[in-house]
């Protein structure tokens, strides 16, 4: 169930992706992948924000063509004693067409998160239309790059977040472009019990609350640490797939993860958990995906004893 840590910082230190060293370095990851036409291609955009004890990084990916493993990538530091760099841009070309990013942080609001919340702006710009938008100023964005918004409308595919605590781990989501904003909680407790059946008398339970009600609770965690389970939003359906088995039965630093698919139009499918089920990786999910578009939030859950 081993998963790569995107390093997106690389002064003072070579990068790395040792799950180790960055849980030392307090470095959380929070990445969006959108699908949009670029250079006349479809292709996929990965935006990272980290933050570690130091810093917040900021790293946009351009995919190059499908089947090849070409990628294009413009980094920023955002250091306290380097204001210069919380705007500017970079060009780079992709299949030979000039594709430029713009930004402007310097203003930016993360009220303790990972990501900015409000006052800024992250751009990708190509053949005179801004193919993604990211950031509540839009209106400086677009007279900074003198161009027009694109005709096709960037596609948010998945998101995938590296989060650390103790017991309980917290994000906010929304499971589509135009829904409100939900507040996922997970929370992994242990149960004391009498009745024998575990050698030190406790049981852990896995609980998932969304806005604070309870949506997902599994008892018996030690033979169901890998499973899934769907509950309604609203109008809208969330299938929830979780493999917890390294936070249970391997030692030192191991991340559980939870991935929260929504379901606009497909019936409602029984739960089913199976300690024989495979762990569940990226090839998997491509598969629950069925090769569409649809929204996937991808959390690993790394806790910190």
């Amino acid at each position: 169930m081993q998963d790569h840590i995107p390093a997106c910082f690389t002064s003072g230190e070579k990068p790395t992706d040792d799950p180790t060293a960055i849980t030392r370095s307090g470095q959380s990851v929070f990445m969006s992948v959108y699908r949009t036409k670029i250079a006349d291609q479809c292709r996929l955009i990965t935006v990272t924000w980290c933050k570690n004890l130091l810093l917040h990084g900021l790293s946009v990916s351009v995919d190059g063509v499908e089947g090849h493993d070409s990628q294009y990538t413009c980094k920023v530091e955002l250091k306290p004693w380097y204001f210069w760099r919380k705007q500017g841009y970079k060009r780079f070309l992709v299949d030979g067409k000039s594709v430029d990013i713009f930004w402007d942080l310097k203003s930016a609001k993360f009220n303790g998160e990972t990501e900015p919340m409000s006052e800024y702006y992250v751009a990708v710009v190509c053949d005179e239309e801004v193919v993604l938008l990211l950031g509540d100023l839009k209106k400086d964005a677009y007279r900074k790059t003198g161009c027009r918004p694109a005709l096709i409308d960037p596609i948010l595919v998945s998101r995938k977040e590296h989060i650390f605590g103790k017991k309980k781990f917290c994000t906010k989501i929304k499971f589509h472009e135009k829904g409100r904003l939900h507040e996922i909680s997970i929370e992994c407790k242990n149960r004391n019990i009498t009745n024998g059946l575990s050698n030190n008398g406790v049981e852990p339970e896995l609980e998932i609350r969304i806005d604070g009600h309870l949506a997902i609770h599994v008892k018996h965690l030690q033979w169901k640490f890998r499973g899934n389970q769907s509950f309604n939003l609203n109008k809208l359906r969330v299938e929830v797939y979780w493999d917890v088995h390294d936070w249970l039965f391997s030692p030192g630093l191991r991340h559980a993860l939870f991935i929260f698919k929504p379901l606009l139009t497909s019936p409602l499918s029984t739960s089913s958990s199976s300690p024989s089920s495979s762990p569940l990786s990226c090839g998997s999910i491509e598969g629950i995906n069925g090769g569409s578009a649809d929204f996937c939030l991808f959390l690993y859950a790394w806790k910190v004893e």
